[in-house]
Order: structure tokens, then sequence, then C-alpha cells
């Protein structure tokens, strides 16, 4: 008996513990009960909304912004990283583009994370002032997020909960309309609470700045003829009023930095000209822009890019006097050569052929890589060795932008011409003046043409052709290296090819995605 006794206080005993077993939490790792208690872990959790901008699919990875250069007639990727080749062929699927899947991973990983700080960080003790700043980082990074499927996609589904796969999994893509109201609404509360900059380690966060200009790009984007081809001023005027915003921040002392080359070279990080970045540091965070530039090459300039800058006069090469088709190369924008390398330039202390070093095309990108004419042993071979930030928003751009859109609004008025101008300038064109007595028409044409030298090589101008409805001219073209040879014929579908396809591994997991049309 006593034995029984003994059996059944120990079957008591173990069903007892096994039962506070079942009702405690690990104390060796965080769950989601146990997580938001802390100021600590809340900004350890904003830190992770930060950290999706470096996931491949959006802008992060080896070099994901310098390859999308190559959908357009700026670049050539022949090894088709990231499948951004198949989408300059016109060949991309549901399947067969590893950045048409990443994208769309990515962005959605950075608006969950987001969408549980926001709906989390509510009932955690902490500063409040310290508390709404972050909330509106938060809506910053959720507001960059979906505007970056709504460009690429359209309509997706909006998700402002947070995760819950049974409840989420399901649902159907929203309006690409509904998407923008929300990520306009986004960006106003978070510029209404961020502050003008920041000092020590916080520098890089979101600012009040930032927010007004993504607005503005999200604006332009939206009044462009792609999604507007009557037009529409109350966009561009928005658009343009949000540029201006950040033209007039007081406080915020934005600028242009004094040289162009000297910008995208890590000494001159967080300069006066940034306004948003992707931070690079090695060795946890680094990228790999120096290898992609320098070794692989896979983001070759090609000839029709090189064919674009002006000459140093400020004018076009079929009517300047300093154009000599002998000697295709002098006398150019200065940006092209702080921008390129081309055969008979010095490149790392050695004259460059048509087939050496880069034999792709003959052309190479300087811009974000540390190697220029100076000879040196110090040679990056390996994968995220690099740590130049990527410029994701620039005060040249919102210069352009406001141009742009002031001049869709009133045509070219003095503020449209002043905003070109300080670009022009600051490029070394001289004259830098654009001839005054410009129409509309022209000044539009000046503008995307500042555009695409401006921003070469950064990532830009796919969607630029796109926006404008470009691409269906400039994408249906046979590409040419330095010597005018072909490389290949490349397509564009007007009916299709302005928005990427939804991936089918989504579609798979969740049947209720609707598919655009004609893929």
């Amino acid at each position: 008996m006593k034995q029984l006794i003994l059996i059944a206080l120990g079957m008591a005993l173990l069903s007892a513990c096994s039962d506070k077993a079942l009702e405690s939490f690990p104390n060796d790792r965080y769950t989601e009960e146990n997580y938001w208690t802390s100021e600590k872990n809340v900004t350890a959790a904003l830190t992770g909304c930060y950290a999706a901008l470096r996931l491949e699919g959006v802008l992060g990875g080896d070099a994901t912004v310098l390859w999308e250069e190559t959908a357009t007639p700026n670049a050539y990727n022949y090894d088709d990283s990231r499948g951004v080749n198949a989408i300059a062929l016109g060949t991309q699927t549901a399947t067969n583009s590893t950045i048409i899947n990443a994208r769309w991973r990515d962005c959605n990983v950075g608006i969950g994370r987001c969408n549980n700080f926001l709906a989390k960080s509510p009932a955690v003790p902490m500063d409040s002032a310290l508390r709404a700043r972050m909330t509106a980082e938060a809506k910053f990074l959720r507001a960059l997020y979906y505007g970056m499927l709504e460009t690429y996609y359209g309509g997706v589904p909006l998700i402002l909960d947070a995760p819950d796969p049974a409840a989420q999994g399901k649902l159907p893509r929203d309006t690409r309309a509904k998407v923008v109201q929300q990520v306009l609404k986004d960006l106003d509360e978070a510029a209404a609470a961020l502050p003008l900059k920041y000092s020590g380690g916080d520098i890089g966060r979101a600012t009040k700045g930032a927010a007004l200009a993504l607005k503005a790009r999200v604006l332009l984007f939206e009044a462009s003829p792609l999604n507007n081809p009557s037009g529409n001023i109350t966009a561009w005027k928005a658009a343009a009023d949000a540029a201006k915003a950040v033209i007039d921040l007081a406080g915020a002392g934005y600028g242009l930095f004094s040289d162009y080359r000297s910008l995208f070279l890590p000494a001159n990080e967080n300069s006066v000209e940034s306004i948003f970045d992707v931070g690079a540091k090695i060795p946890e965070l680094g990228n790999s822009f120096d290898l992609i530039n320098r070794q692989y090459n896979t983001n070759a300039p090609l000839r029709n890019i090189v064919d674009a800058y002006d000459m140093k006069d400020g004018s076009p090469k079929e009517v300047s006097p300093l154009y000599d088709p002998a000697k295709p190369y002098e006398n150019r924008d200065p940006r092209f050569y702080k921008s390129m390398v081309f055969p008979g330039d010095t490149y790392i202390g050695a004259v460059t052929t048509p087939t050496a070093p880069f034999k792709i095309t003959g052309y190479g990108v300087k811009k974000y890589s540390i190697y220029d004419k100076e000879a040196t042993t110090n040679l990056i071979n390996q994968a995220g060795r690099s740590e130049t930030n990527y410029m994701y928003i620039r005060f040249a751009d919102v210069l352009l932008m406001y141009a742009e859109a002031q001049n869709e609004v009133s045509g070219p008025d003095a503020t449209v011409y002043d905003a070109v101008n300080r670009v022009r300038q600051r490029a070394g064109l001289a004259p830098y003046e654009i001839p005054a007595a410009q129409t509309q028409a022209t000044m539009r044409q000046l503008i995307r043409h500042e555009r695409r030298v401006e921003f070469a090589f950064e990532g830009f101008y796919y969607t630029d052709i796109r926006r404008w409805k470009l691409a269906e001219t400039v994408m249906n073209a046979t590409i040419y290296n330095s010597e005018n040879q072909p490389i290949v014929k490349r397509t564009f579908n007007r009916d299709r090819d302005y928005w990427w396809p939804i991936p089918q591994t989504q579609r798979d997991l969740n049947p209720n995605l609707a598919q655009n049309n004609n893929y």
C-alpha cells in the first residue's frame, strides 16, 4: 500500500509539473508573448523593420539596385543575375525571374515586421516622444515597401494588422489606388512626426525630408502617363508640392554635394545630398558594388547611354561644334567621365581597350565603386566586402522631381529652370543654363534627359521609362557594344510588360491572387 501511495504521489507530482511546464514560457529565447516588454526590445524590433531594406528583393543583396539598370537601354546583364535580363528581353514569366519572386516576398517581409511593430509596441512602457518617433519611422518604412509593390506589380493585398497567416493568407489583391492611398496616408503621418535630422548613431533613420521626398516619388508615378494617360493636374500639383516642401525645408540642410564623383564614395556618405540611404558596413552588412563594377561587369554600360550624354558645353552632340565622331569620348558631359570607364580611358593604372578589362561591352561603371584611374593593389575579390551606402533618395532627385511635376502644372516657369540648372551647374556643364523660351513639351524632354544622365547606373531609369510610357519604344531595340556591334535584340510587350507578373510561388500559396494581364 505504501508503495502504491508513493507511486500515486509521484504521478501526481509529475502531472503537476507537467501542467506547470505547459503553462510556462521558455526563458532562453524570445516569443511573441515575452518579447514586447521593454524599450530596448522595441528599438531592436524597429531595427528589424529597417533590416528588410537590405534583403535582395528590396534594395540589398549583392547589387540588386545596380542590376535593375540592366532592364533599360543603359546597361546589359550578360549572365541574367537575379533574372533581370529576362525582364530586359521581355521573356519574364511568373516563374523564371529571381527578382520578380524576391521583391514580392521581401517587401512583404518588411511590411509584416512594420505591422507587427505598429500593433505590439503601443503596449510597451517607454518614453512617449521616442515611441512617437519610432511609430513614424515604421510608417515610413511600410510606405516604402508598399510603394515598391504597387510600382512593380500594381494592386496587392493591403494588410495593416500584425501578421496572421490564417486570416491573411488567402486575401485577394486590393486595387493599386487603394494601396497608394494608404502609402500617402502613412507618409503624411510620418512626415508630421519625424525630425529634420539625427546625430550620432541615429544618422540614417527616416526623417521628415525622407517622408516628403518619398511622397513626391509616389505621386510622380501616380501622375505619370502610365497611370493617367489623359493627364492629372491634381496629382502633378501634389507631387510638385511635396518636392518643394523638401527643397524649402528649413533646418534640414539639404543641398548638392560639390563633386559628383566623390558623392558616391564611402568617405562622403550622409552628405548634404543624402536624404535616405541604405547603409552598408563590412564585414557585417556589406554589399558587392565594387566586385560587380570591376570584376563581373554584370551591369555593363551600352553604347546607347554613351550617346545620350551631351557635350561639355551643355548641348547635344548632334548640334555641338565640340563633337568629333572620330573621337566620340572627348569633350562630353563631365558626369560621363565620373560615371563610366570607356575604351582608351585609364582604369586602375592601365589603359583600357574595347575588350579589356571590360570585354562584355567595352564599358565599365565607376559610380558606386572605389576604383578609378589610380593604380591599386586593394582589389576586392569577395562578395559582400564593399561598404558604400546606396542613396535611395538624394537631393538632386528632389530637384528634378519638382521640375518635372511643376512643368506639367504650369509649364517651364522660373522655378523649373532653376531646379534643373542647379543640377546641371553641379555637373560642371559650361554653360549650364538651359536656353530660354522652352515650351512645356521641350522642357519635358530636357528634364527626362537630365534624369537619365544624372541617375545613370543608380537603378531608377527602369521605373522612369515605364511611368513615361516609353519602354515600349526604347526597349524594342537592338543593343550595341562600344564598337557598335549588335549584342541582342530586346522586346517589350506594351500590353503586358509595364507590370511584373505575380510570382507563381505566391499564387500557389494563395489562389485568390489574380494574375496580371497576359501572363
